[in-house]
């Protein structure tokens, strides 16, 4: 019988299933505004034995009245979880997700030594490129290969998703190429990354997961400013859900 996973974001919910210890089921929905009724819609017709729940939104498996034993834990312990099985020699986590970003430090039994979130604003996330990217009337899957046909860096200083928004504007204004200020964005957020990583003390190998790693261009400059190059998961957005899973006893 299936143990599920689920990682409640705030763009999207990922639903795993494992049948002693083995990957049997994945999906992932949008969170949309009814989060709860994306849930029944993952569950529907899903047997399984028990639950745990992850993310920001999962106190919300308290109201599914599921009929089978149901646990929640922080994105941290899940995030730390699933790296540590899928991933055993990694010792950095760099989780960057719609609503906040974790930088993690692992032990060599991948075990968590230190940690720093961001959940107070945009700032650093995913949801500061997906705005960023309105902007440019562009999707956010297109955001990063766009970014990356930029051939220099204007200056943007702030983070606040306002502030930046104002300064974009406002270098349009000027005829700076919009390809250049978008990658612009893309070196703010990274360096506001690098730093959290920093303040850790992230070695690699560095995992780097989260929907935000789906991003070239955010992974190019990863790269390029911390000096190697990140693991990227094939399912980066799933790590959170497979730690979840992992963590039923």
């Amino acid at each position: 019988m299936l143990i599920l996973g689920i990682d409640i974001g705030s763009r999207s919910i990922e639903i795993v299933g494992l049948d002693k210890g083995e990957l049997q089921l994945k999906k992932q929905l949008p969170t949309t505004f009814d989060p709860l009724a994306q849930l029944r819609k993952g569950l529907k017709d899903l047997a399984f034995a028990g639950v745990v729940a992850t993310g920001y939104g999962r106190g919300l498996v308290d109201r599914l009245d599921l009929k089978v034993p149901v646990k929640k834990i922080t994105e941290i312990k899940a995030y730390a979880k699933g790296v540590s099985a899928l991933f055993p020699q990694a010792r950095s986590i760099l989780d960057i997700g719609g609503q906040d970003t974790k930088a993690l430090l692992l032990n060599e039994q991948g075990g968590l030594l230190k940690f720093e979130m961001n959940d107070r604003c945009a700032a650093g996330t995913g949801k500061f490129l997906e705005q960023m990217a309105n902007i440019f009337q562009i999707g956010i899957e297109e955001f990063g290969p766009y970014a990356l046909k930029g051939d220099r860096v204007p200056v943007i200083n702030s983070m606040c998703t306002v502030f930046a928004e104002t300064e974009a504007t406002s270098l349009m204004a000027q005829g700076e190429k919009p390809e250049n200020i978008a990658l612009a964005l893309h070196h703010a957020i990274v360096k506001r990354c690098v730093n959290m990583l920093k303040r850790v003390g992230a070695t690699p190998p560095l995992i780097f997961a989260g929907g935000v790693a789906h991003n070239p261009c955010v992974a190019q400059l990863l790269s390029e400013n911390l000096g190697f190059s990140p693991i990227i998961p094939q399912d980066p957005d799933f790590i959170g859900a497979i730690g979840a899973a992992l963590s039923f006893s």
